[in-house]
């Protein structure tokens, strides 16, 4: 096998998903559509502020990579003051 014309990359992956999404939708949901909009938005400014992309953000889910593992475990988001949507 040869590596002609392979190109590698090495990227940081984060995956992120709201804990008891279902169950919050069941309980309210449009103030939890609400929350996890608001979320995905400080989220997504926090992986671009350490040089990440968010790649997709679909349901309660948000996949974002960093170039490398450095600025990734340096993205910490704020915790949330509303625990009734946890990010996990």
């Amino acid at each position: 096998m040869t590596t002609e014309g392979i190109n590698r990359k090495l990227t940081a992956i984060l995956s992120a998903d709201a804990a008891g999404y279902s169950r919050l939708m069941t309980e309210d949901e449009a103030g939890t559509i609400q929350r996890l909009k608001s979320y995905k938005e400080l989220i997504s400014v926090r992986v671009s502020e350490h040089h990440g992309r968010v790649v997709d953000s679909s349901g309660d889910n948000l996949l974002a990579e960093f170039p490398s593992v450095g600025p990734s475990d340096r993205w910490i988001a704020p915790r949330p003051s509303d625990h009734r949507l946890a990010i996990s």
